[in-house]
């Protein structure tokens, strides 16, 4: 473990009491772009029922203002592109991780917490309430598909699109399902109709980090961490996000690798000879082009590197990211695929380090 992160697990170590361990292992095989064929769960201690978010209609006049609680952090935290995973109010190791990348980047004290000096960084301040509400609308409803079963049925459907209301306004809330039917307790999300208004996080802006023509000069992942994060020309932190890696450790690269192709939205081949353990991979015998959309095992974003079969991208299911592990590739949930896909261009650096 490298000095990154020790005072945030020494608090872990310190004050939680239980953990939970999940086995999942991503589904992840081939996207198919342009021609191009690359081959531990959350500790956790919830947020105190008494301190509760700002709600939408906050008076203005409350603004900038520090967060109150873990969950306006994470929220606070998603809005300079440093993510806690899904936002849920919870404060576990992901959003412990975060506030340390935060509190390196502003030179404060790095505690892992949400300790006083943090709390009143200038560069956490909320600028407006960080609870907001959207519509529901009847494009929002037609687009929701269910998701085949199989790979065969998935590679028949024109689109991997969300399945449910619920998971769309998630996603793109940066949010857990959990805590958007916390937020929205008398909503029956299995019969939503057009014209519903619902509660979220709101994390539809981003703070100014890049200057004008500016791109990132380098990715670093941390594979013990389990972080990426972008760094500008003077070593500024741009983004920091959680990543899932490789299951085996002879599958996880170490060194400087390069970008070599993006592509948003990008189709993926199911090849059975990654996947040994498919049964209908067996029965298959053949390769298979998954069409593209936010359920597709690649997500919504693929970043190809110049190792043959190695990216970085997205994943339809992102509270998986960082607690569980891939067949090789660096996975991120889909909002922070696409910020890394505004950030990186062909040629930029990316270092593994253990």
């Amino acid at each position: 473990m490298t000095s990154r992160f020790l005072a945030a697990i020494a608090f872990f170590l310190a004050v939680s009491s239980a953990a939970q361990t999940a086995d999942t292992t991503e589904t992840t095989g081939t996207p198919s772009i342009s021609g191009t064929t690359p081959t531990t769960e959350q500790q956790a201690v919830e947020t105190p029922a008494s301190t509760q978010p700002a709600t939408p209609d906050t008076p203005p006049s409350e603004f900038p203002r520090a967060p109150k609680n873990t969950l306006e952090a994470q929220i606070a935290l998603a809005h300079l592109n440093i993510s806690t995973g899904s936002i849920d109010g919870i404060f576990g190791p992901q959003t412990a991780a975060a506030l340390t990348a935060f509190q390196m980047s502003n030179g404060l004290d790095v505690t892992g917490l949400l300790d006083d000096a943090t709390r009143a960084a200038a560069a956490l301040r909320l600028d407006s309430p960080p609870i907001t509400t959207r519509t529901v609308t009847a494009e929002d409803i037609a687009s929701i598909h269910p998701l085949a079963p199989t790979w065969l049925g998935k590679s028949q459907q024109t689109t991997l699109a969300y399945e449910s209301v619920l998971e769309m306004a998630a996603e793109q809330a940066h949010a857990s399902p959990a805590l958007l039917r916390k937020l929205n307790p008398d909503i029956d999300w299995k019969n939503i109709k057009a014209g519903t208004t619902i509660t979220v996080p709101d994390t539809t802006y981003t703070k100014a980090m890049l200057r004008e023509g500016e791109k990132a000069a380098r990715i670093v992942i941390f594979l013990e961490e389990r972080v990426l994060e972008v760094f500008g020309n003077d070593g500024r932190l741009l983004a920091h996000f959680p990543v899932s890696i490789a299951r085996d450790v002879e599958k996880r690269p170490v060194g400087t690798l390069h970008v070599k192709v993006i592509a948003p939205n990008p189709n993926y081949t199911f090849d059975p000879a990654v996947f040994t353990e498919s049964e209908e991979g067996r029965q298959l015998g053949r390769k298979l082009i998954i069409p593209p959309g936010p359920n597709n095992p690649v997500g919504l974003v693929w970043i190809g590197l110049d190792m043959p079969g190695y990216g970085i991208h997205g994943t339809p299911e992102p509270e998986k990211v960082g607690r569980t592990e891939s067949h090789g590739c660096f996975r991120l949930a889909n909002w922070n695929a696409l910020a890394l896909l505004d950030l990186v261009e062909v040629g930029t650096e990316v270092e593994v380090v253990p």
